[in-house]
């Protein structure tokens, strides 16, 4: 491994293995490395007895669970914005010759007791329980106005400048309660906190459009788009790309360290004894203890169901939105 790299990626998460293959495809030497056995990092996808391994420590699951192949477990589970800038930067580099895709069959919200599709449109507002008759005018207006809001077309801002109006503000015009706001910010807009609504509108606009585009990008029931075998597909598909244009990738090598000259610059990594130079290294904070520091956790849950969400319509994939916190459902 004696060989001097343009660049050294380490870990082989999405962001790493998108910066992976882009740089091979701009011509680069890259060397991607991971001490796990398997694509992904964090963000893998695992079977079932690779959970079972990984959280319980024995690689015998219940028998009653099924195969284990047909289990794709998401350790980061998130959808992707049909029309989102992922999406494109999968159509850009061609990755989704890579990939197979499912469209997911709905997005709700749990409320008051009960899980309710979420209304993306002016005419799902008229129809949504969500709502009282007088709160759906109320809540129709102001998607009318999100819908035909146009960043150079001053006539659709009715007198109002986004970039300074707050959403607080710009909600306030229309009179909705704090039920409505609260799916509208966090399971339309897909705001983690309530810190948008003292935060310029723009944003929230911007969001509640791309979600009403994808939602129509594929006539489905919701805007999201879910790779058929788990995320861990997603960095595996920039890996394929990386390879195609050069790239060389070496999983399962242990105690990657990463090696810095007299003047602190990084200079190259070692690992099992042996060093391969490079002029810049790309990696995620576990490679470099000494050099992050952490600033919080997240808490998440895997759920293995024996039915479907109730009031979902038997759908094998949905996203259910609980105030601030999101639960997603993938059937294998």
């Amino acid at each position: 491994m004696d060989e001097e790299y343009d660049v050294i990626v380490l870990g082989t998460g999405l962001k790493e293995c998108i910066l992976s293959g882009l740089l091979s495809v701009d011509g680069l030497k890259v060397l991607h490395m991971d001490r796990n056995d398997y694509y992904g990092g964090e963000s893998t996808s695992l079977n079932l007895i690779q959970l079972w391994k990984r959280f319980r420590g024995n690689d015998k699951p219940p028998a009653n669970l099924g195969s284990s192949r047909d289990y794709n477990v998401d350790m980061i589970p998130k959808f992707m914005m049909a029309n989102g800038t992922l999406v494109r930067v999968l159509i850009h580099t061609d990755v989704t010759k890579y990939l197979s895709f499912k469209a997911v069959d709905g997005g709700y919200v749990f409320n008051k007791g009960k899980v309710h599709k979420v209304p993306a449109t002016d005419m799902e507002a008229l129809k949504s329980p969500l709502m009282g008759l007088f709160e759906k005018r109320r809540a129709r207006k102001f998607f009318i106005y999100v819908q035909d809001y146009q960043d150079n077309e001053p006539k659709t801002h009715e007198g109002m400048d986004l970039t300074r109006v707050t959403t607080r503000q710009l909600i306030a015009k229309y009179g909705l309660d704090d039920n409505t706001v609260d799916f509208i910010g966090h399971a339309l807009a897909l705001h983690r906190d309530d810190r948008y609504l003292d935060e310029p509108a723009l944003d929230t606009v911007k969001r509640m459009k791309l979600y009403a585009e994808s939602l129509a990008r594929f006539q489905g029931g919701s805007p999201y788009i879910y790779p058929l075998y788990g995320l861990g597909e997603l960095p595996q598909a920039f890996a394929r790309l990386s390879a195609v244009y050069g790239g060389t990738y070496m999983l399962n090598k242990p105690e990657c360290k990463v090696e810095f000259d007299e003047e602190g610059k990084v200079c190259g990594v070692t690992s099992e004894g042996e060093t391969a130079r490079c002029k810049k290294v790309v990696c995620d904070p576990s490679y470099l203890p000494n050099k992050v520091r952490k600033v919080g956790r997240v808490a998440r849950a895997i759920c293995i169901m024996s039915h479907p969400i109730p009031n979902t319509n038997d759908s094998h994939s949905v996203q259910v939105s609980l105030l601030l916190f999101v639960f997603t459902q993938c059937c294998p």
